[in-house]
């Protein structure tokens, strides 16, 4: 029998995980079908569960579920625990598991397709939000010489990184207007890209030969159009969407898939 999996979001029909994960299952031999399932914003839990309750194998959740979905697991993985937040469900039984593939998935793709090691460079990361908090701890276990989470309510951005102080990295946090320096790798995961907004940042944040990153993916976004301006180098978050994917599919199928070809696959298309 065919196994099924779907991505919940609202909204969800410009999603590319149906995609992605049929390329997936091509390549891998895997007998799996996908589908991209639209939640009601009240009524998530039960999406899923009448979903589960069909046969369903595991689900992938996107904006704005990844905190029910959190709160909807009776386990998950550390983290999951660390994010606050699960885009990943392996239905187990009755048993609901969580996992949150989020930052595994930028670090890859900038470790191993962009090429920047990470370990002693100086990070900044734009956002306090759910996007966010999925990543900092993957990318502190890279061993970067600092992290600095910075976000236009400063508080949240300084009661975030205190959740993950004492791990041998220094990381602060604080408004755009404690930015000093130049880092080596600034991350936007603001949602500033979706409304055609540039975070305020200093002319001299990109050290030479940064890396500009931003989550949002398929379009030219103010921040990017900055870095370049500035003499960085950019990358948009398609590699991250693809590699975060991948990651999942290797949870739920025990296999793990190549993303290059499915990188190149979207970017051509």
């Amino acid at each position: 029998m065919t196994d099924t999996y779907a991505v919940f979001g609202n909204p969800i029909a410009h999603s590319k995980s149906p995609r992605i994960h049929a390329e997936f299952a091509r390549q891998t031999g895997q007998d799996m079908r996908y589908a991209a399932l639209l939640a009601p914003l009240e009524g998530f839990t039960e999406t899923v569960l009448a979903f589960r309750a069909g046969g369903g194998r595991g689900a992938n959740v996107t904006v704005p579920f990844k905190e029910a979905a959190w709160a909807l697991c009776a386990r998950r993985s550390e983290r999951a625990e660390l994010a606050g937040a699960v885009n990943t469900l392996k239905f187990e039984g009755e048993e609901i598991y969580g996992d949150n593939t989020d930052g595994a998935g930028l670090v890859r793709d900038l470790t191993a397709n962009l090429g920047v090691p990470l370990a002693g460079r100086r990070i900044l990361l734009m956002g306090a939000g759910g996007a966010a908090r999925g990543v900092v701890g993957p990318l502190l276990e890279q061993g970067p010489r600092a992290l600095f989470i910075v976000n236009r309510t400063a508080d949240k951005a300084t009661t975030l990184a205190e959740a993950f102080a004492g791990q041998g990295v220094v990381v602060a946090g604080g408004g755009y207007d404690a930015v000093r320096g130049a880092y080596d790798v600034v991350i936007n995961a603001t949602a500033a890209s979706l409304a055609g907004e540039l975070p305020t940042l200093p002319d001299q944040v990109f050290a030479p030969d940064a890396l500009a990153y931003d989550m949002m993916y398929g379009r030219d976004t103010p921040f990017l159009t900055f870095a370049l301006a500035q003499g960085a180098r950019a990358a948009d978050g398609l590699g991250m969407l693809v590699e975060q994917a991948a990651e999942a599919f290797f949870l739920w199928r025990g296999v793990r898939p190549l993303t290059a070809p499915v990188i190149a696959l979207l970017r051509a298309a």
